[in-house]
């Protein structure tokens, strides 16, 4: 059985695809082919609003918001992830490079680092995985889909709480519990890497179609960014003590 932390990697996910042979099948270069091209889409259109920080500002939340709904298409609509995984990867860019442009303006040098870290983290995962250093196993997987679930609820108690206003301390405190819980946070979402490289490799053994190499490319972004923006937070952190 499949499983991922990641929502868009159901462990249903390639089981509800007609499976195919030859060219028109997924393959794993396939995949990371798109992906980095989504990636260069992201970076293309951060850079365009992180020189212009108070114009970007108003398009902030619309992006995310539209974002969000471009996620959930290609989630129930993965055919569509050809024409929404790209037009998903431009819109989060504008969204994570005007959130990048305010958390540097407070902290400079704060970005390059975490976009190092970031990258740093993803080619160390993928070599621990493909050495079998870290082997997706099913209670590995049972582990950091529960984490993550559990790490998705406290989000939404806390959001909900805010409405009110009410927080959970130490979410959003530099103190030592705060930076212990982002240093959790970011080893979970990095985990998460490890359970979208396996579910991606076991797709393209089971021939799913060719436009699910831009699902799984849009999956392994969804937890890319996911990534890089808890390591912003957790630097954050430690930047303001």
């Amino acid at each position: 059985m499949l499983r991922s932390g990641n929502p868009a990697l159901k462990n249903n996910t390639f089981s509800q695809t007609s499976l195919i042979s030859g060219s028109e099948a997924m393959t794993i270069s396939g995949t990371v082919n798109k992906a980095f091209f989504m990636i260069a889409l992201l970076l293309f259109s951060a850079s365009f609003v992180w020189s212009r920080p108070l114009d970007a500002a108003p398009f902030l939340l619309p992006s995310v918001i539209l974002g969000f709904i471009i996620a959930l298409v290609t989630i129930f609509k993965k055919e569509y992830s050809p024409v929404t995984a790209p037009i998903y990867a431009i819109v989060e860019g504008i969204a994570l490079g005007t959130i990048s442009s305010f958390f540097e303006a407070r902290y400079p040098g704060i970005v390059i680092q975490a976009v190092g870290l970031t990258i740093s983290t993803l080619l160390c995962l993928l070599l621990a995985y493909k050495s079998g250093v870290i082997k997706a196993t099913e209670n590995f997987k049972l582990g950091v889909v529960a984490a993550t679930g559990g790490i998705a609820l406290l989000y939404l108690v806390s959001i909900v709480m805010g409405f009110f206003g009410f927080n959970i301390g130490f979410i959003h405190n530099s103190g030592p519990m705060g930076i212990g819980f982002s240093v959790f946070v970011v080893i979970i979402a990095s985990l998460n890497l490890v359970l979208d490289f396996d579910f991606i490799e076991k797709g393209a053994k089971m021939n799913a179609p060719k436009y699910m190499e831009w699902y799984g490319a849009f999956a392994l972004m969804v937890t890319l960014i996911w990534l890089y923006l808890e390591i912003l937070r957790l630097l954050s952190k430690i930047r303001s003590r």
